[in-house]
């Protein structure tokens, strides 16, 4: 299933919508502004929370994590050493870890795990450059298949890449 991320460029707090194929509002991103660490809220189309991403303050490595109803469910994290690609771990909180590889900053990348592919991230299809899709692989019916946690992830990357221009809130 493929979701259409649209960022708002300049807007306080980055706010921004994710949507289905057909162009319908599914999720809202909503960044909180003015807060010490950066975090998000992911809350559906009716405005209910769905989950809540946040980066861990004083982190040896850049880490963010995705909590539901108030529980770690995934950690984001840069890979220690990965001196030819960019390189990030999801480590689940009910077992096992996904890989992130490939053009993190260019939105090029691909999820997976031994298991085999949980996403694919790619902005090529779009001429606007504040648009790119994340096409879930759903079929999966592990946590590689639950949309809303793959979307988390896909948020965490792009935080965590631009990190350097957005600044922590």
């Amino acid at each position: 299933m493929k979701f259409l991320v649209r960022e708002r460029l300049f807007d306080i707090g980055d706010d921004y919508w994710i949507e289905d194929e057909e162009g319908r509002r599914i999720f809202l991103v909503d960044g909180k502004a003015l807060r010490l660490r950066t975090t998000f809220v992911l809350k559906d189309a009716e405005g209910a929370q769905v989950a809540v991403i946040r980066a861990k303050a004083l982190a040896v490595r850049d880490t963010m994590r995705v909590e539901r109803d108030g529980h770690t469910v995934a950690t984001v994290r840069k890979k220690l050493f990965s001196p030819f690609r960019d390189r990030l771990v999801v480590e689940l909180a009910e077992g096992g870890a996904w890989e992130v590889t490939g053009d993190l900053l260019g939105k090029e990348y691909a999820i997976g795990d031994a298991a085999g592919p949980v996403a694919q991230v790619s902005r090529r299809w779009f001429r606007l450059r504040d648009t790119y899709a994340v096409d879930v692989n759903t079929f999966r019916t592990d946590a590689g298949g639950d949309p809303v946690l793959v979307l988390c992830v896909a948020v965490c990357v792009d935080a965590m890449t631009r990190g350097d221009d957005r600044g922590d809130d």
